[in-house]
């Protein structure tokens, strides 16, 4: 995996992109496995995934917060001038860049105590990792120009999940 390829030297001529990537698409993989454990327990009552959200939620974060660390250090070799005009100029990394900032409250506060002192505004806030999962769409779309298969997939997988999400959402409405 990816841990193996960089002790063996096996991340090709550019590893440091190669690291980006992977920690990015990991990243957003995450969030979509997190994303989709409500839908699957809805529909399939498989309970037991809800107590697996959390760490889902958390690896997402470990994964963006890599991601952002390698462009930082090895991208930018921590030039914050640099860096802030790249946000400024690059939508893609504008977008990313939100993202991994809404991100960090829900990091932040996914412990019992900070729930349970939050009460209600923590489900609140915790639903910024919608936005959040669009905008990590959005940021690899924009990202990969010419071939957009994955993104698409990811976003397919992000519709999806969201359409769900509305469904039950209607339903206990109309009730």
């Amino acid at each position: 995996m990816l841990i193996a390829g960089v002790f063996r030297g096996e991340l090709g001529a550019n590893p440091v992109e190669t690291l980006t990537h992977e920690t990015g698409q990991w990243g957003l993989r995450f969030l979509l496995i997190t994303l989709s454990i409500t839908p699957l327990r809805r529909l399939f009552r498989w309970n037991r995934l809800f107590s697996y959200r959390r760490m889902f939620g958390l690896f997402c974060f470990f994964y963006i917060f890599l991601h952002f660390l390698i462009y930082l250090v090895f991208d930018h070799y921590f030039d914050l001038r640099s860096i802030i005009e790249d946000i400024i100029e690059r939508p893609y990394i504008t977008v990313g860049f939100s993202g991994f900032v809404l991100l960090i409250p829900l990091a932040i506060t996914s412990f019992n105590a900070i729930q349970r002192k939050m009460g209600r505004t923590w489900t609140k806030l915790h639903r910024l990792v919608y936005l959040i999962a669009i905008l990590g769409v959005i940021h690899f779309w924009w990202l990969v120009k010419a071939d957009i298969l994955e993104p698409l997939i990811y976003g397919m997988i992000l519709t999806l999940l969201l359409a769900i999400r509305f469904y039950y959402y209607r339903k206990r409405k109309a009730r």
